[in-house]
């Protein structure tokens, strides 16, 4: 093959900026038959954010947060913004070369109105793969960059999705010919996502009586706070501190993105996630992941033009509404320190309960082992021995599962649950879910039988096998939290339900934890604060071989693995 085109490869961290060059593979080869000409530059590390003069790691660093996204995917969204009491806001409409327009108001609502098109336009993207979690689109990205494809990783609903890079694979033709080739690879996840746009979601602003259709708009206040309310009471309402803008996203509709200093950040973020009575060793402990966890997290939404979400795809963020003063000071107790290994930022995970052991990374997850994320016992005593008693073994798990003390977060009801689902709420809601990624057989008609095949050291489900009419559907790890709706957890074992006549008629979905269960427990942090634990010991017992850091110049906060 001849060397066309070499597309350049760029990682950029704090040491400073490094190339290399790769050989063209058959997608360069691919394209350039198609008559399209690309020069690829690749950013597939992350510039340390907080590390350059407009975001220094003494002046706070200024975060980018979608707190309503996909705004205008239904035409009667709306959102009211107001001042609070004694204050204005101020929008400024930007428009190009234009001169800035500049209203004040105390209020203003924004609508969407639908505009029709000229001329219907042909939307269509190449989905390469679903996923339930961005840590295991990420991991599949890099598998599809290995193999010489440009993507990125997009959210257009509550699921990823790894898309072909879409101003590489341009056309219709180019497209195709893409997902061809990789289905004559054998390759089935991928499909081309296809629509006909005849009209289009415009942000429509009222204020002040007058109606504006313009949509590069930034609002902010004197005061820097903004009160948003996106739902349909005045209980939505939240209080937000810095500029806020809406701006279009991938998908067609637009978000609403905050501008906002991370130690602010967290005061909206650490009150929803632990709670702010919770003890202050432990809420100190949130803090610190909370922190490192916002800064590693930054290229999550790089596709839509901003950098972390609002949600718990990656931490809950409503506010300055739920702040308290317990919060504010382990905040300001531990202000600028981060979790870090190997001098770069840990991948900050945690959960609400694990439901006494917490999850390896790859347990839950696909791509590069984290030596800090492994299974942990959670728990001060004596209560189980995992050299001798794996929890891969369906035996020891549920005799592990019926053990109700010793534990760090015995005290919860989410520490071990029942739930019993029949056949055909269980196979309807896997038909969804199935759908969802465009499976092969989401057309299935019933269950026949359902059991676990391969489970993590953790006890964590690995694979699961779902006999249909139509074929055996195999789930793995995280997907089975995705696919069904009674577990809490991967954590769990299957009891079949039978009727008089010892037909199956469904299951029970016996388990322990809620959400993935790797790195810290937030219940079992409170636990270990109220023995008198600090948040620095609690945190090294939850992530084993890492060290406490002030942010500074030095440290890493992601790079490709």
């Amino acid at each position: 093959m001849s060397d066309r085109k070499t597309a350049m490869k760029t990682r950029t961290c704090n040491v400073g900026e490094m190339q290399k060059r790769t050989k063209p593979t058959a997608w360069a080869w691919l394209i350039n038959s198609c008559r399209v000409v690309v020069t690829v530059t690749c950013v597939v590390g992350m510039a340390t954010p907080g590390l350059t003069q407009q975001r220094g790691v003494n002046n706070d660093v200024e975060l980018q947060v979608g707190i309503v996204q996909r705004f205008g995917e239904d035409p009667q969204d709306q959102i009211t913004l107001e001042a609070t009491q004694g204050d204005r806001l101020t929008l400024r409409f930007l428009a190009g070369n234009m001169k800035p327009t500049t209203l004040t108001a105390d209020k203003i609502q924004l609508q969407i109105a639908m505009q029709p098109l000229s001329q219907a336009i042909l939307d269509e993207r190449v989905v390469l793969s679903n996923h339930p979690n961005f840590e295991t689109a990420e991991d599949a990205a890099n598998s599809w960059r290995s193999r010489g494809i440009q993507v990125e990783i997009a959210q257009p609903t509550n699921r990823w999705q790894v898309w072909a890079k879409r101003d590489i694979y341009s056309g219709p033709v180019v497209r195709r010919l893409l997902l061809q080739t990789i289905q004559a690879q054998g390759v089935r996840t991928a499909y081309i996502d296809t629509k006909v746009v005849d009209r289009v979601p415009k942000v429509f602003w009222a204020v002040n009586g007058l109606g504006y259709n313009r949509q590069n708009v930034e609002i902010s206040s004197q005061r820097n706070l903004v009160r948003v309310n996106s739902g349909k009471t005045e209980r939505s309402a939240r209080l937000y501190y810095g500029a806020l803008k809406i701006q279009p996203n991938s998908y067609g509709n637009y978000t609403l993105v905050n501008q906002v200093p991370l130690e602010i950040y967290l005061r909206g973020v650490v009150p929803y996630e632990i709670g702010g009575n919770a003890p202050s060793a432990a809420v100190e402990a949130q803090a610190i992941i909370a922190r490192t966890y916002a800064l590693r997290n930054l290229r999550r939404f790089a596709v839509d033009g901003y950098e972390l979400s609002a949600d718990v795809h990656c931490q809950v963020y409503f506010g300055l509404q739920g702040a308290t003063a317990n919060t504010d000071r382990a905040i300001a107790a531990t202000k600028g320190l981060v979790l870090i290994y190997n001098n770069e930022l840990v991948d900050a995970l945690y959960s609400s309960t694990t439901g006494g052991i917490t999850a390896g990374f790859n347990d839950v997850w696909n791509g590069p082992d984290r030596p800090y994320l492994q299974s942990v016992l959670d728990s001060t005593k004596n209560v189980w021995d995992l050299s001798r008693y794996s929890l891969a073994k369906e035996q020891n798990l549920r005799r592990f599962i019926s053990l109700k003390q010793g534990f760090n977060e015995e005290q919860v009801s989410l520490f071990r649950w029942r739930y019993e689902s029949r056949l055909p709420d269980i196979a309807q809601q896997l038909q969804k879910y199935l759908e969802s990624k465009k499976h092969p057989l989401a057309n299935f008609q019933s269950i026949q039988k359902m059991e676990v095949t391969q489970r993590a050291q953790s006890g964590r489900i690995l694979k699961m096998n779902v006999y249909t009419d139509k074929g055996i559907v195999e789930l793995h790890k995280e997907e089975v939290r995705s696919a069904f709706k009674p577990p809490r957890s991967s954590f769990f074992y299957l009891d079949p339900l039978k009727n008089q006549d010892q037909e199956l008629i469904g299951y029970a979905f016996v388990g322990a934890g809620f959400g993935h269960g790797v790195g810290l427990s937030q219940t079992g942090a409170s636990e270990l604060a109220r023995l008198g634990w600090s948040s620095q010991r609690i945190l090294n017992f939850y992530y084993p071989g890492t060290q406490l850091e002030r942010l500074n110049s030095s440290i890493v906060f992601w790079q490709e693995p």
